[in-house]
């Protein structure tokens, strides 16, 4: 009976070794895939964006809403990665990906990698996903836009990407006309007044 105590302590403890080194690698390579991230980010919310991926790794064992948060948690850091993978790539209208985009085939072409359905056109994802106040906006939201040929109306869309909720401003990944897949502020004057309001997919 003792030895075979002794022999399941030593295969539990070289079990635990082998857990805790494939940890270690995935929490490695999640930081590297979102280095583009971190260098775009205010340098203020840095810290914050390596909390963020740690939590990947950190399910508690608690109530099945606060797991279920890390879930979602977990997914919108995933969509953002595959977002970023896509930086640089040129803009062209009616591009559905994935090589070219307008706006809305870059925001439906990533949610759409991840079984999400938000609509073909801008102002189809504006009017079909779930409304959400300024306020309450957070990473993974759809953030509208009005063009030059839209008047008053939705013209453009990109994914929200960080909050700063001491001021009010985000951060945002999308296909641009002059510059193809790209991150911009919304303190940036083409886009501080052409705000319409953000939509929520999951």
């Amino acid at each position: 009976m003792k030895k075979m105590y002794e022999f399941l302590k030593k295969d539990l403890r070289k079990y635990t070794q082998l857990l805790s080194l494939i940890l270690i690698f995935s929490f490695s390579q999640s930081l590297i895939a979102q280095d583009q991230y971190a260098r775009h980010a205010p340098v203020a919310r840095r810290l914050q964006h390596i909390d963020t991926v740690a939590t990947h790794f950190l399910v508690p064992i608690g109530p099945t809403e606060t797991q279920a948060s890390v879930g979602g948690l977990a997914m919108i850091n995933t969509l953002i990665e595959e977002a970023y993978t896509h930086l640089g790539k040129r803009y062209r209208s009616g591009g559905k990906g994935p090589t070219v985009f307008d706006c809305s085939g870059f925001t439906s072409y990533v949610f759409k990698k991840f079984n999400y359905l938000i609509g073909n056109s801008s102002r189809e994802q504006y009017a079909k996903n779930k409304p959400i106040k300024r306020s309450e906006m957070k990473r993974g939201d759809l953030v509208f836009f009005t063009s030059p040929h839209s008047g008053k109306g939705v013209g453009h869309v990109g994914i929200i990407i960080d909050v700063n909720t001491k001021d009010d401003t985000f951060t945002f990944i999308h296909a641009s006309i002059g510059g193809g897949i790209r991150v911009s502020q919304s303190t940036e004057a083409y886009y501080l007044h052409r705000y319409i309001g953000v939509r929520r997919v999951f």
